[in-house]
């Protein structure tokens, strides 16, 4: 699958008619009659404008051409501003066509505006190509110069929109081997070497992962990449990163009812988010070294297909149960988790829809983070903070483990207890962890039940612009610095 172009963007000439969004707050409405002029000023308040946060109105321009204002967040108590990429992505939904510039307060981040338009103006559709471009040209583009197109906010968006279009395509045009051709696609044009895995080599080096693919036609794949920033040294950090994959979940003998399966080609989504995540590391040239692995598996009902109480020998050596054919996300983690940690990186970090329980105690907007490092969470959330991109950390309660004992096995997939899903699941990856190894996990929703501004229904990525920044802080470097070079200066 290519990277779709953001046609949403347009260079800046001298040449094209611009018109003009003024991102106000309510407290500075006092001056809107500065910026706009008194008669626009005077028709907006006529219009009930008060600068509420999303609320965009047109008013008549000093000239023919149409200026909107947009209200948006007050500063908090602390006198900052509030960062709301999202808040921007309603311009590239609700605009009339044509190219637009967005004038904001000084403090508001120009990046924010730039990724909320490009992450509002996603749509994802497989009719017919010719109503699909007629229908984007007469959508709103935001005008940015060349620089910026380049920019960071601009890759965050492209590589965003890969992890949505991989959610969002249905199970039978993203198989197994489908997704891991889409990893390829991804990963070669910045020089990773990829490697597929499947068959006999794949039963033989990722057992859990092949039980659980063999009851599909469709066959697993597990995808290796390796990749070193032109900046990294032998010796430049390794970052390991794994995801799940499981293109289509129909919980296997232990069947889902008709309407849990109904979202379930997003059951790839951890997969997809590990992409998105590798790419934008490689194209703004972190100077880490790069591995990922995806384990590509569709989980289905046949003769064939695994049963409750089979045990399996993983990777690791350690014995698994199958209590639940539908606890199966783990299963291929687990394997994928053991090999990274072969090769001692300095941080590894796996994203997965692994649990409903994550969903009940966060709700769809916050992806669980679980991590053996008090430092390394800290830091994963004071980035998710600061990109205005959150997450929540979850504990790995040790008393919980013995949950997960079996009578003829080392261990079980699932819980005695129906308590804790998410925590226990975290438990079950750990057990495939070495203790030493620093591990990020999370567990993530990957979707949008309704459209909001700039979060269109449908897959998603929550957490990666949150991750990418945190990945630098870890390793002593800026990864929101403007340009490469200046990225290995800082």
């Amino acid at each position: 699958m290519p990277i779709r172009e953001l046609e949403c963007l347009s260079v800046s000439t001298s040449r094209k008619a611009v018109w003009t969004v003024h991102a106000v707050r309510a407290s500075e409405g006092g001056a809107l009659a500065a910026r706009v002029g008194e008669k626009a000023a005077t028709f907006a308040h006529q219009c009930g404008f008060a600068a509420r946060p999303g609320q965009l109105v047109l008013v008549p321009g000093t000239t023919d051409a149409p200026v909107a204002l947009l209200g948006i967040a007050e500063k908090n108590t602390h006198g900052q501003p509030v960062r709301d990429p999202f808040g921007f992505g309603l311009l590239a939904r609700d605009l009339p066509a044509g190219n637009w510039q967005v004038q904001t307060p000084d403090d508001i981040v120009r990046d924010d505006v730039i990724l909320g338009f490009c992450l509002g103006a996603y749509q994802y559709s497989l009719k017919d190509e010719a109503a699909g471009a007629a229908a984007r040209k007469s959508r709103p583009r935001l005008v940015v110069t060349r620089a910026e197109r380049e920019g960071l906010a601009v890759d965050m968006a492209r590589s965003i929109w890969l992890a949505r279009d991989l959610i969002n395509t249905p199970a039978n045009l993203m198989g197994p081997s489908e997704l891991a051709r889409a990893a390829r696609t991804a990963l070669e044009p910045f020089g990773a070497q990829v490697e597929t895995i499947k068959g006999a080599a794949l039963e033989k080096a990722y057992p859990l992962v092949a039980h659980v693919g063999m009851g599909s036609e469709r066959g697993p794949r597990v995808v290796v990449a390796r990749w070193r920033g032109s900046n990294a040294g032998r010796n430049a950090p390794l970052l390991s990163l794994v995801g799940k994959g499981v293109c289509f979940d129909s919980g296997g003998y232990d069947l889902k009812p008709s309407s849990a399966m109904l979202r379930m080609k997003k059951d790839m989504g951890g997969a997809a988010s590990v992409l998105a995540l590798a790419r934008l590391i490689m194209a703004r040239d972190l100077p880490v070294r790069l591995e990922v692995r995806l384990g590509c598996v569709e989980n289905s009902v046949s003769g064939r297909a695994m049963r409750p109480l089979d045990v399996v020998t993983s990777r690791a050596g350690l014995s698994v149960e199958i209590g639940n054919t539908d606890a199966e996300g783990r299963l291929v983690l687990c394997d994928l988790l053991y090999e990274a940690g072969e090769t001692s990186p300095d941080l590894l970090l796996d994203i997965a829809t692994l649990t409903g329980a994550a969903r009940v105690a966060l709700g769809p907007d916050l992806p669980a983070l679980f991590c053996n490092d008090d430092a390394t969470a800290a830091l994963f959330e004071q980035a998710g903070r600061q990109q205005a991109d959150p997450l929540w950390r979850l504990p790995l309660w040790p008393g919980y483990a013995d949950w997960m004992r079996s009578t003829v096995a080392d261990l079980s997939n699932v819980s005695s207890r129906p308590m804790a899903g998410a925590i226990t699941a975290g438990l079950f990856l750990e057990r495939f962890v070495k203790p030493d190894q620093r591990w990020v996990h999370i567990d993530s929703y990957a979707w949008n039940d309704s459209s909001r501004p700039g979060r269109p229904e449908g897959g998603d990525s929550p957490g990666i612009r949150g991750f990418f920044a945190a990945i630098g802080a870890v390793f002593g470097f800026d990864a929101l610095a403007s340009t490469p070079a200046a990225i290995k200066k800082s």
